[in-house]
């Protein structure tokens, strides 16, 4: 169960939310926490949950080791802050920041190499579902973005189903729209790389994961955790999720 902070919360509030949330899930055995604040509040999160099971993520990475990428964060630098995970390809990232499937293929390179886990994001904008396109989407994506990856490398990485249009906008995708979009992926995954990659990739599901919400979704067998926005910014929200 995956949390992403996008652009919120201060070191200050960092340390604060993680001494409400850590007691809330310390009987959490079910499942993997994940954290993914923003790069500033790193080094506050990973100091946070010292002694815990709870793992903090970053929001991207690099694609380069290090060199003149203004701006940039590289898996080098993630690693000495004590990060385990990265998300990549995030569809924010992809509408506001020019990310493609081949830059997050990139990414996905290098998070690998400094034994980050990446957590390759995949989605369609409501247009393309509207048009009967989110097969060919979702294909596309993993193709271009994912499917360059070795049997080896991929069988260490997490997916991400986030329908674009169900992004903070309130509206979720039914458990059954996000299954059958899961099953296109796990699809691409078993002619790319064979039954048991399939059986045992996680695909999350993410797109306005609330407390009401995660129970029905998490009931399809499909679907294997959940990258959360909004609703893990409070510690007693998240929880609940986790708890589900």
């Amino acid at each position: 169960m995956a949390g992403n902070w996008k652009m919120y919360k201060t070191p200050a509030e960092t340390v604060a939310f993680f001494e409400k949330f850590t007691p809330l899930v310390a009987g959490a055995a079910h499942c993997e926490i994940v954290i993914c604040p923003p790069f500033t509040a790193l080094a506050a999160a990973v100091d946070a949950v010292k002694n815990t099971a709870i793992q903090i993520g970053a929001q991207n990475i690099a694609w380069a080791k290090e060199g003149a990428f203004t701006g940039e964060i590289s898996g080098l630098m993630l690693n000495a802050t004590g990060v385990k995970h990265a998300i990549i390809g995030h569809s924010e990232r992809r509408q506001y920041f020019c990310e493609t499937d081949e830059t997050v293929l990139k990414r996905t390179h290098a998070a690998l190499e400094f034994g980050i886990t990446p957590i390759v994001c995949v989605g369609e904008r409501l247009e393309e579902r509207e048009s009967g396109k989110t097969e060919a989407v979702l294909i596309e994506q993993f193709t271009k973005g994912i499917a360059g990856l070795s049997a080896q490398q991929f069988a260490k990485i997490v997916i991400a189903y986030e329908p674009v249009w169900a992004i903070g906008t309130g509206k979720t995708a039914t458990p059954e729209i996000a299954a059958d979009a899961h099953r296109v992926i796990r699809a691409q995954v078993r002619e790319r790389y064979g039954k048991e990659a399939a059986d045992t990739i996680r695909i999350l599901y993410g797109g306005s994961v609330k407390p009401d919400n995660v129970k029905a979704l998490m009931a399809q067998p499909e679907i294997d955790g959940t990258l959360v926005g909004g609703a893990s910014l409070e510690a007693g929200s998240f929880a609940s999720i986790v708890n589900f």
